[in-house]
């Protein structure tokens, strides 16, 4: 009989933690699991690339109109006569709009939104949230499982979150994954009492697929291109990578700079950009379908993050073989190994054009990263060995 298993994540957006889901998912064998898929949201840029054996649930009324924009939200519920939901509905805005850290609002926010949140029919073996917060509270709280797993994808502490709140979620779950090595010693750190029950899980990818959607033309091919990708957040640090542009436009370097991917930051980025006359040297492409073949035609990728758990967009760009420049965020070693295949290097903007400079002016050592790259293999597709022995114990 086939194993029944439940991913919960808030949607299939553009993000390294939902490219690692699709990824996951693709590479099971259906013919050992039943997969349910629930998400709060059924928009997002891989929403396509869910196997077609994957059954997503339908999100039940009250959350869809839970959903809707605020006033509409509690026109309806008013309308209805289910003050309870109007009044969950308010709490909810009002936590997330009022509470400064976006981590805690959401923390904070949890009960308002459960109150909508359809208990799924299904009696599930393993149940998994698949995303840090709002996923991992759904499994413990709306679902009937015989095993609960919840994935942490960042650096636990960076997220400067209400510790005793998900102590009290962690105590129930069975294993709690993360991505590297270093978030599982930064996760233990926070809670030692779990320390067992921490189970590293490395992101799932392809070369043979990347290499493959790698070959499509990119719309824009720049001379001497620079390629990011990400969320506009802060935690991304684009707004370094724009001042070290300014650094290399002073110095008459030649270069244009495409961040693939979109989110809250991009009014403020673009009026960076606009402020330093850089519109013809960097450029907020937004999210794209296919972004390989921007890495592939690109001269440098560069991850200019605050803090990341494990990138997979780096572990793409590794193996498209291009020169890396990581900034010395907590887990950059975990990726890339200095002066071998990348550079790491300080989290500021002359440090990262420092780095830009070194790779487009020092050909011998920039061939010497590709060769190293050229002559590794990055695949991580045997990782879902380890992923059947979580849900598995």
């Amino acid at each position: 009989m086939k194993k029944k298993l439940l991913f919960v994540i808030p949607g299939l957006d553009a993000g390294g933690a939902e490219k690692s889901l699709v990824n996951l998912l693709s590479a099971m064998d259906e013919s050992r699991f039943s997969v349910d898929l629930f998400m709060f949201s059924h928009e997002g840029l891989f929403m396509g690339q869910i196997p077609n054996w994957v059954r997503v649930i339908p999100k039940n009324a009250e959350l869809a109109n839970f959903q809707k924009p605020l006033f509409y939200s509690l026109l309806t519920f008013l309308k209805k006569g289910k003050l309870s939901a109007a009044k969950d509905r308010l709490f909810f805005y009002v936590k997330n709009k009022f509470i400064k850290n976006p981590g805690i609002a959401e923390q904070y926010a949890w009960k308002h939104l459960r109150s909508a949140c359809e208990t799924p029919t299904e009696h599930y073996d393993v149940a998994i949230g698949f995303l840090e917060k709002t996923s991992n509270y759904f499994v413990v709280d709306c679902v009937a499982a015989k095993a609960k797993i919840a994935f942490i994808h960042t650096t636990y502490s960076e997220l400067n979150m209400d510790v005793s709140f998900d102590l009290k979620y962690f105590d129930v779950t069975k294993n709690i994954a993360v991505v590297s090595p270093d978030c599982a010693a930064n996760f233990k750190k926070v809670f030692p009492e779990f320390a067992d029950k921490v189970y590293v899980m490395p992101n799932i990818v392809s070369p043979r697929l990347i290499n493959k959607l790698a070959q499509e033309s990119p719309e824009d091919v720049y001379e001497t291109s620079l390629v990011s990708v990400g969320r506009l957040e802060s935690v991304k640090g684009f707004d370094m990578a724009i001042e070290a542009a300014r650094i290399l436009n002073e110095q008459n370097i030649a270069f244009h700079w495409s961040i693939i991917g979109e989110g809250t930051e991009r009014g403020n980025l673009q009026n960076l950009i606009d402020r330093y006359d850089l519109q013809n040297h960097f450029t907020l492409i937004g999210l794209k379908d296919n972004p390989y073949p921007y890495i592939r035609t690109a001269k440098i990728f560069v991850q200019s993050s605050r803090y990341e758990g494990k990138s997979i967009a780096v572990d793409e760009a590794k193996i498209l073989a291009k020169p890396i420049i990581l900034t010395n965020f907590t887990t950059a070693k975990d990726q890339i190994e200095n002066n071998v295949n990348g550079l790491i290097v300080g989290m500021t903007p002359d440090a990262i054009a420092a780095g830009i400079i070194k790779y487009l002016e020092d050909a011998s050592f920039t061939e010497h990263i590709i060769a190293n790259l050229r002559a590794d293999y990055f695949g991580t597709e045997h990782e879902i060995e380890k992923f059947y022995q979580l849900i598995n114990e």
